[in-house]
């Protein structure tokens, strides 16, 4: 896909993977929207000259809010980036299910509820795509964070299905051109989600880099950094993948 001139609406793109994916699609030309709810990091995307939907995706209003603050204007590519972590460890202790409601809701709820109420902006473009960014933990889960692989791997499952239905069928009831589905799948980057992890950190600016060369190759999966390791693991050996991962 060529990138210039493409309307992005980009979920979480205040800080972290999200901040970089702005930065670098609208370097190519896109015009890039994005959404976040911290009020500071709102006003310093706003004073890079971005357009910022104030957005809490954790429920059900708030998704609602956010397409119907979209209403009809184009659409070319539909990133859902924003993402909750929640400690959710009961060798700590007790944890907290409202917490772990809400994270459920803005990693795979919230993903599948714009794109299904952002549908018909999508098939109306000639060159359309979705990026689903999940993660590494989607494919082998880590026995820390339960909810956050649960629902990355439901993303994912979600994406494959989903790919299969807007490939090119020629069936014009679907759409014309066929929709790219992407999935983007980081390995642990430096973001603020990942503080206090003790392992290696991609940078943020490469993994964004990453993600937007497979939307302009239209390559169907970002397999990022440590995540190729684990897919060659998994792909030889699901118990051996798991055996990993659940260390950590």
């Amino acid at each position: 896909m060529n990138i210039d001139g493409k309307t992005v609406l980009l979920t979480g793109g205040t800080n972290g993977i999200g901040r970089e994916l702005a930065l670098q699609l609208k370097a190519k030309g896109a015009a890039v929207i994005v959404t976040g709810r911290n009020p500071e990091r709102v006003s310093a995307m706003e004073a890079e000259g971005f357009e910022v939907i104030s957005a809490d995706l954790s429920n059900v209003a708030g998704v609602d809010a956010l397409i119907a603050a979209w209403g009809g204007r184009p659409l070319d590519v539909l990133i859902n980036n924003a993402g909750q972590l929640v400690d959710h460890d009961f060798r700590k202790g007790g944890v907290d299910a409202d917490a772990a409601d809400d994270a459920i809701y803005a990693n795979l709820n919230a993903p599948i509820r714009l794109i299904a109420g952002l549908m018909e902006q999508l098939n109306a473009s000639a060159q359309a795509a979705i990026i689903n960014v999940t993660s590494g933990l989607a494919i082998a889960p880590a026995a820390r964070q339960p909810v956050y692989c649960a629902t990355k791997s439901g993303l994912r499952f979600y994406t494959l299905a989903l790919r299969e239905q807007l490939k090119k069928t020629g069936r014009e009831q679907l759409n014309k051109t066929g929709i790219a589905v992407i999935e983007a799948l980081p390995p642990v980057v430096d973001t603020q989600m990942n503080d206090g992890n003790p392992m290696k950190k991609m940078p943020a600016e490469e993994c964004a880099r990453q993600i937007v060369e497979a939307l302009e190759k239209g390559r169907d999966e970002a397999n990022i950094g440590l995540t190729k390791a684990l897919r060659i693991a998994e792909s030889v050996s699901p118990v051996l993948a798991r055996s990993v991962t659940l260390k950590f």
